[in-house]
């Protein structure tokens, strides 16, 4: 048995100084508080890479107006005889409602929860001596440092059964207090407009007991509600409260809903944290490579454990995270799809299933938004957006609304979840979703063309996962074409577990065109016959049909030299996070796994990982933080660790005495 506490604890995040690469989170899937190294907001104007933000899964804002896709001029797109229309380019004429709709809703800063000494802003200067530490364990965030040469001891706290951060401080002078500052909705990336005050910008106190105040925040159309509780709070501005506790200690909460707020005190915040990690940490899969001998072995670790720490915080709620999570906002706050399994896919193999079947009824709710998506050009079935918001209404953009890897990624979520669940919730799970496999499935088959060869193909405008192609040139993109046999295979699955006609889906998976071949390798797609000449950059999808699933029909040989081909001429710094792990799958599926290690832990701009665990995205100030390279790490270490099919174990570490890995929980992937 792998002693879980020993392994967790020693990869707690311990910061000594300011880091703004590495402001440490606290949360519970639904929401999120990120703080600077006095374990609260406190130099939020110094944090200029990561933003100190308040977020969570139900907390979005929408400026003035109201713009729908029939105000926005669509692209016309005249390929094999057919006309498509897509919100893709922007026109001067509607660069309004574009903008409008792109912009809208976009994820909200809830407030910013400060220190403040005599009354004063607090400055990083103004502090020395600090050791800050997440314990993962409990995920309680624990903050000593001096102040002005004062010790101060500050627990932050996120509440597990609801919405609620705690605080505790400790200090002997009497001249500390906490100010909230609420800021106006934004779609940039701290979600904050600082200058906003006019009337629509409200912050009312509702009640006051003793030390237990409601408050209500009115931005615009948002409302969303605040207890406060075991502190004076004194309204200092129109938008900013100040918070008083006793002479050397403040011990409260503070509770966030879009409705009435729950009541937690900060040992019931501290108490339920505690409990849910060390659950989190002791049920399910994890993996000990304190045994293997390679030096980059504890530094997987780390990556491994800060992974399964962040996805749980950031990508375990109700609603499909976005790519930074509950930290910050990127792109306007919205989720993309595309990315959904790569943050969260690895929960059911891990053995922490839930943690990805709560966001199931979401694709539920706006099912038929994705029916209505799929029939503005003729096609029946649901088409799942890529970038969208709670609403479900994809978003206009140049690339989002033209992709299609996103469409059997629920298929396979669903699939990964039936693996893992117990005989007795089988039949209500598949009676909950069988409307989202079939309106899936029928999109699916609806989109491809039968050829004059008799075979199926994936037809243009495509926007690939290599989104460095001309939409209107796109022909059976490699990675799609095996990604959709694969997602009409587990289709078919269910329909015959739910005693359903599958003969359409098995037709078009029976006829469907192979990955195209150029000089011995896979191409991005059929018209792109000089892949590795022009287009060796972004994402080398090429790969990715074999490894993150599998596709018999693969040439085992031409792959694999599609593979040396891509790691001696691709340009590695322009992949993003999750293609070192989808790279590693396939390698460790051709049986590479010495190349697959590399690859996993290559030194690139996108392939670090920040102290706080973080795939860091070195380069992009937009995207600080990308947690699909972190979901895809794990989703990797499970088929690397665990196997897949009849494989055996350990297929993605080299047996060459180096790599002395235990691990218990993990599943093989099933296919």
């Amino acid at each position: 048995m792998i002693d879980r506490k020993k392994l967790v604890t020693r990869h707690n995040p311990i910061l000594r100084g300011v880091n703004t690469d590495s402001p440490l989170t606290v949360g519970n899937g639904e929401f999120a508080f990120t703080a600077d190294i006095t374990g609260f907001q406190t130099l939020y104007n110094e944090y200029k890479t990561v933003p100190l933000c308040t977020m969570s899964q139900w907390g979005w804002h929408s400026y003035p107006g109201q713009y729908t896709l029939d105000d926005v001029k669509m692209t016309r797109y005249i390929c094999g005889g057919r006309e498509f229309e897509y919100a893709a380019e922007q026109f001067p004429e509607t660069a309004g409602a574009y903008d409008w709709l792109r912009r809208n809703p976009h994820r909200l800063n809830l407030a910013r929860i400060r220190l403040l000494w005599d009354g004063e802003e607090i400055h990083s200067r103004d502090i020395t001596d600090v050791k800050q530490e997440l314990d993962l364990y409990t995920g309680v965030l624990h903050s000593e440092f001096k102040l002005h040469g004062h010790p101060v001891a500050v627990r932050t706290v996120c509440s597990q059964n609801a919405d609620v951060i705690g605080f505790s401080v400790i200090c002997n002078e009497n001249r500390l207090s906490v100010r909230m500052d609420f800021p106006y909705g934004s779609h940039k990336k701290n979600a904050s407009d600082w200058g906003k005050t006019f009337k629509g910008h409200e912050t009312d106190i509702l009640a006051e007991g003793i030390k237990d105040y409601r408050i209500q925040r009115n931005i615009d159309t948002t409302v969303y509600c605040i207890r406060i509780r075991d502190v004076n709070v004194i309204k200092s501005g129109i938008n900013e409260l100040t918070l008083i506790g006793g002479p050397n200690e403040l011990n409260f909460t503070v509770a966030f809903a879009n409705g009435k707020p729950r009541d937690n005190t900060f040992d019931e915040a501290y108490e339920s944290s505690a409990d849910r990690w060390g659950m989190f940490w002791n049920k399910g899969g994890i993996a000990d490579f304190s045994g293997a001998k390679d030096p980059r072995a504890f530094e997987l670790e780390r990556r491994m454990i800060l992974s399964m720490y962040l996805t749980a915080v950031n990508c375990a709620g109700t609603t499909p995270p976005q790519e930074t999570g509950l930290v910050c906002n990127s792109w306007y706050g919205k989720f993309h799809l595309e990315m959904h399994i790569l943050h969260a896919g690895w929960f059911p193999l891990w053995g922490r299933r839930r943690l990805l079947t709560d966001s199931f009824p979401w694709y539920v709710k706006i099912l038929d938004e994705a029916k209505e998506n799929a029939a503005r050009n003729g096609y029946i079935g649901a088409r799942w957006p890529k970038m969208t918001g709670p609403e479900g209404i994809d978003s206009p953009s140049r690339i989002a609304t033209l992709l299609i890897w996103q469409q059997p990624h629920i298929l396979y979520m669903l699939e990964l979840s039936w693996q893992d669940l117990p005989e007795a919730q089988k039949d209500k799970f598949l009676s909950d979703y069988w409307e989202i496999i079939n309106e899936t499935a029928g999109f699916m088959c609806g989109f491809v063309i039968l050829g004059k060869d008799g075979r199926y193909h994936l037809p243009p405008p495509i926007i690939p996962a290599q989104e460095e192609h001309k939409p209107e040139n796109v022909l059976n993109p490699a990675f799609e074409l095996c990604y959709w046999r694969f997602g009409l295979e587990i289709a078919v699955r269910f329909a015959g577990r739910h005693g359903k006609d599958h003969t359409e889906w098995a037709a078009v998976i029976d006829k469907l065109a192979a990955p195209p071949v150029e000089n011995g390798l896979y191409q991005a797609h059929q018209n792109c016959p000089d892949t590795f000449e022009s287009y060796n950059r972004d994402h080398p999808s090429m790969l990715f049909g074999y490894g993150f699933i599998p596709y018999p029909r693969i040439n085992g040989q031409i792959m694999s030299d599609t593979a040396d081909a891509v790691l001696a001429k691709w340009d590695w710094d322009s992949a993003w996070g999750w293609d070192f792990a989808l790279t590693a799958m396939t390698l460790t599926r051709l049986g590479r796994p010495e190349d697959a290690v590399d690859i996993l832990l290559a030194d690139y701009a996108k392939n670090s990982y920040v102290t706080s665990g973080n795939n860091f995205q070195r380069g992009r100030d937009d995207l600080p933080l990308y947690l699909p390279g972190n979901g895809s790490l794990l989703f990797a270490l499970a088929i690397m660790l665990a196997g897949y099919g009849e494989q055996g174990d350990m297929p993605g570490f080299p047996k060459n005495g180096m790599w002395d890995v235990a691990h218990e929980g993990i599943s093989p992937l099933p296919y």
